[in-house]
């Protein structure tokens, strides 16, 4: 997201903890080459204290978390971030702020900061402004999107930009200021040559992400079904999977080499490069968010959620969207639990059939799949949905900045009935910064500095 507003001129500063500053460095660092020389601003990170909640030290994030007790003592130190955060925003003193919705009290505390705030939310909405305490749990999985869309601005009373895809559109960018050269890791170059050397829509890409932790029973059933799909796949494993004498079926060490049907790839890889590969033919995937997204490369899914919003993602893509099939999937569990079921193999090689075979729902899925790459891509190109929001949010945030400016005139001694003009004025802003009326807040601006510049010659 910061990438695509500093490609419109934003300068934009990402605030996070010091360690998840370390993550994320190198990939800020990547889209400031590629953009130096075309006139956008750099991208800065800056960090504030993580609290001091007991953790063991570098852990400041979901993801390193290994207990219960540490999950609570996350959630403590999220508690307490509000402080550097006002802090941060009485020394700073941005125009704008983009929260994410996990952070409540943040769209809160930039307002007292008179911020305008934004709530960067899970499923690619992005709304402004809201003080509606009324919420509706993932309406997605019980109507279209269109209509996900007008619930928010209906029912919630919220104002809403769709600026999605982010990662599609950033990308885009970030390509086209490169000239489309990046170099990528040893690792990542050798199973992106062993696709390029596989049929189109031949490999299974298997991917859990971070978070989702798999029993040894679990992991060896994926291995059966893999076995048994009979498709080439590219698995990504992490740290904690790599121990295969716990899960490797007899046979399946076979299959795991370069020559023959199948590669593991342990650690972070590069997963949009390899969902954009034309060798992809399909993804199988715990439906977490940024998983989802894989349908803007046009990527039909297996769903196998584990926990959280996953669940709802998945009645998204499989039930409204219809661009996935799932394993059967019921049972609850994060990355400290196990849950109670296994699936087994040969669901998963039926749930793989589902959207690589060749039947009529398989064909009808890969189509919805593609049908979905085509409006994302066209969403982010110049004159789409995406691309216009992306300009009009930034336009109403500038507009906002110049009439709050503007407005603070009150330091100027003012006649009785210039003052009235003036009150005036800043409850007809107030009411616009509710609707759609971006010119009005022109208009107000204007008038508050002929009002102040009347009061400086009086």
């Amino acid at each position: 997201m910061a990438a695509l507003f500093a490609s419109r001129g934003v300068r934009c500063t990402i605030l996070t903890t010091p360690v998840n500053a370390a993550v994320i460095r190198s990939v800020v660092d990547q889209a400031n080459d590629a953009s130096r020389g075309t006139g956008a601003p750099v991208i800065d990170i800056s960090t504030v204290p993580f609290p001091d909640v007991g953790l063991p030290p570098g852990v400041e994030s979901v993801a390193d978390v290994s207990s219960e007790a540490d999950i609570l003592k996350s959630l403590e130190a999220v508690r307490l971030l509000p402080e550097p955060f006002n802090r941060f925003l009485a020394e700073h003193h941005p125009d704008a702020a983009i929260v994410n919705s996990f952070y409540s009290w943040a769209a809160e505390a930039a307002a007292e900061h008179g911020i305008p705030p934004g709530r960067r939310h899970r499923q690619q909405l992005l709304f402004v402004g809201s003080r509606s305490r009324r919420r509706a749990r993932h309406p997605a999985a019980a109507f279209p999107w269109d209509q996900h869309v007008e619930h928010y601005r209906t029912v919630l009373g919220r104002r809403v930009w769709l600026i999605g895809p982010v990662a599609l559109a950033a990308n885009k960018v970030l390509q086209a200021a490169s000239g489309g050269v990046g170099g990528h890791a040893p690792d990542a170059n050798r199973c992106l040559r062993w696709l390029d050397e596989k049929p189109g829509s031949s490999v299974m890409y298997i991917s859990f992400g971070t978070l989702a932790h798999f029993m040894a029973a679990e992991l060896r059933e994926v291995a059966c079904g893999l076995q048994r799909s009979g498709r080439d796949f590219l698995w990504v494993v992490t740290g904690e999977e790599t121990d295969a004498s716990r899960w490797m079926p007899e046979g399946f060490a076979e299959l795991v080499d370069p020559d023959e049907r199948g590669i593991i790839f342990r650690g972070w890889a590069p997963q949009r490069l390899i969902l954009s590969h034309s060798a992809v033919g399909a993804f199988v995937t715990h439906c977490g968010w940024n998983s989802v997204l894989a349908l803007s490369a046009g990527v039909p899914l297996v769903t196998w959620p584990r926990h959280a919003d996953q669940f709802y993602n998945e009645k998204l893509l499989v039930e409204v969207l219809k661009v996935g099939v799932g394993v059967g999937s019921g049972a609850y569990a994060s990355k400290i639990e196990d849950r109670g079921e296994v699936i087994s193999g040969q669901k998963i090689a039926k749930a793989i059939d589902g959207v690589m075979g060749d039947g009529e729902q398989a064909e009808e899925i890969r189509k919805k799949a593609i049908e979905l790459r085509a409006k994302a891509w066209n969403a982010i190109e110049k004159g789409g949905s995406s691309y216009d929001d992306v300009q009009q949010l930034i336009n109403e945030y500038k507009d906002w900045c110049v009439a709050h400016r503007a407005l603070g005139v009150e330091r100027v001694p003012i006649s009785v009935s210039d003052a009235d003009d003036l009150l005036a004025a800043v409850v007809s802003f107030a009411a616009a910064t509710r609707c759609d009326d971006a010119p009005a807040c022109k208009q107000l601006a204007a008038k508050a500095r002929a009002l102040g510049k009347d009061s400086e010659r009086n």
